[in-house]
Parts: structure tokens; sequence; C-alpha cells
């Protein structure tokens, strides 16, 4: 057999080889954490386990450094946890552009944040994401009374407005840690909205304009939840269909907002979302912004363009 005979090609994000390599195509580029020259912000990255390895970066915005070195009262600041995205199996909470969107974003909208270093597929098929991210959530509310391990979310973090938000598949596991939230409550933290961008979900039935969506563009959507999760049961999964979730009305925060980008494939799941929660029992508020012209991810790649502003607008109006 050849070595370069593959298992799986899920381009332009990553190949799997019948001998076991992973070829990681997409966003390898790391970056360390600094203090930001152009916004302030300062980061960090800490290990919250070491056995299983889980890691998470923090930001703290710059209006926190004029107390940092005195015993001056702090000022709380809602607290930001986010999930990157990369269809489960590409980069991380050190990626260039989740690491520049989040020093970006955290300027703007005068934020603690916390990004989840979650592990990564194949090496480690979902559910293990969901529980690297739930563990985080664990340990970002060890500190809501104020004597946990890390001294910025101590000092810095109100645990009275703790937001979750993620792009892409980063948005699956932010629903999927709010409705956990729903079920299981965390002592101490009063979780207030959740950010989807561009969420990742599916389902076996088209909606919206799927049913004009390219049988390959459908077919690589399943297929890649179904080889980040293979002991899945398939596109109708309440962890990728949130509408066949008889929990999804037990949602675990107060407020949702959904971006979507009108040349996104994910675009009507999105949308859908929005209208399945809304008659689900939830007695929270949804909105659903769209960015005309755009697709999937764009304010990654473009975060200056007025659709990309515009969003981290409508974000930082909704921490805030």
């Amino acid at each position: 057999m050849s070595n370069e005979e593959l298992a799986y090609d899920f381009s332009p994000m990553i190949k799997v080889y019948k001998d076991g390599r992973v070829e990681r195509l997409n966003d390898t580029d790391r970056v360390p954490p600094s203090t930001d020259p152009k916004t302030g912000v300062q980061s960090k990255d800490v290990v919250i386990s070491q056995e299983p390895a889980i890691s998470v970066r923090l930001y703290i915005p710059k209006s926190t450094t004029a107390t940092t070195t005195t015993s001056a009262p702090q000022t709380k600041l809602p607290l930001l946890i986010y999930f990157h995205g990369g269809g489960f199996c590409i980069r991380s909470s050190s990626s260039r552009r989740h690491h520049n969107y989040l020093n970006a974003l955290v300027s703007e909208a005068n934020v603690v944040a916390v990004s989840v270093d979650y592990r990564l597929v194949p090496e480690h098929p979902l559910p293990v994401a969901y529980d690297d991210s739930w563990a985080a959530l664990n340990w970002v509310a060890s500190h809501s009374d104020g004597n946990g391990s890390e001294d910025w979310l101590n000092r810095f973090a109100d645990f009275q407005r703790v937001f979750l938000a993620g792009n892409s598949a980063g948005a699956n596991i932010t629903h999927n840690m709010a409705v956990k939230l729903g079920c299981e409550r965390l002592v101490g933290v009063k979780w207030i909205g959740i950010v989807l961008v561009h969420p990742y979900f599916w389902g076996t039935e088209p909606v919206g304009a799927e049913l004009t969506t390219p049988a390959a563009a459908r077919e690589y959507m399943a297929g890649v939840w179904r080889f980040a999760c293979p002991s899945t049961s398939g596109s109708d999964d309440p962890l990728i269909n949130p509408a066949k979730d008889p929990k999804l009305g037990q949602l675990g925060c107060e407020k949702v907002l959904v971006c979507v980008a009108e040349k996104d494939v994910l675009k009507d799941r999105g949308w859908h979302y929005s209208e399945t929660l809304k008659k689900s029992g939830w007695n929270g508020a949804v909105e659903v912004i769209e960015a005309a012209g755009e697709g999937h991810s764009f304010h990654l790649e473009d975060p200056t363009c007025d659709n990309a502003v515009a969003m981290e607008k409508k974000i930082v109006a909704f921490l805030n």
C-alpha cells in the first residue's frame, strides 16, 4: 500500500492518510501570547489540566493595567469564554487569526477573555473537544469566589456577566456548552449570553436554500461531522442538529446573538436555529444578523472590512 493513500480528504482543512499520518493544511500559523502593540491588550497561556492536557489563553484589556501595579479597587469587567473554529480538527487558541481577532474584540468591548485550547480531531475524536471545553468552564467557575488559581480572573472578571462565543465549530461548542449549563448549573456564575458566529450545524433534511446546495457541499458538511465524531448517529445527532435536541429549551443563558453570512453554505442553519429556539420553550431573546455578500469566517480573513467592523460593533454592544 502506498503511504500516499488517503483515508480522509477534507481539503482545504485536513488530510488523513491510511498509514495514520495527519496533514493539517490550513491556518497552522501560531503566535505566542504578548502585549499587543496596537491595542495594549495583554495575553498569557495557562495550563488548566495536566492530565488531560488542556490550556487556555487569557486576555485582559489595557484598562486593567492602571491597577495591576497598585492595590486600588478594580472595576470588574464582563468575562468572555471563546471557542475557536476549524472543523474540530485544525487551529488553536494560539492561531494568529484568532489571537488577532481576540486582541481587537477584548480592546473594543473592554472585557476579559478566556480562549480555550481544546484537543483536536482525529487524534482526539469528539466528544473530547466538548469534554475539554466543559473542563475549561468548570476551571473558570472555580474563580467566582475570587480565590481561584489565576490572578487575572480573580481580580478583573465579573462572574455575574459571563458570555460564551465561538465561530463555526467553536459556535457549535458554544451552543452545546450552553445546553449543558442549562442542565448542570455551575455555582457562582451568571451566564448572560452566547454569540454564535457562522455556527456549524447540520441536518439530514435540507432547510432554506440548502435545497439547491450542490450535493458535494452537503456531503462535505455531513462528512466532516462523521469524521469528527465517529460515534455519532449522523447529521441528526442533537450535537450537530439542535432542532433534534429535546433539551434545546433549557439553554442556559438569557440572550443569543447569531451571526450569519449570505454566501456561507451554513447560513440557513443559523436562521433555522433561531426559529427553532423561539419555538422550544426557551424564554430568552435571540437575534440574527446577516452580512451581505460575505462567506464563511470572512471576519477572520479580512477583519477591517466594513461587514467585519459592523459585526464586531454588534458583538461589542451584546457583551456590554
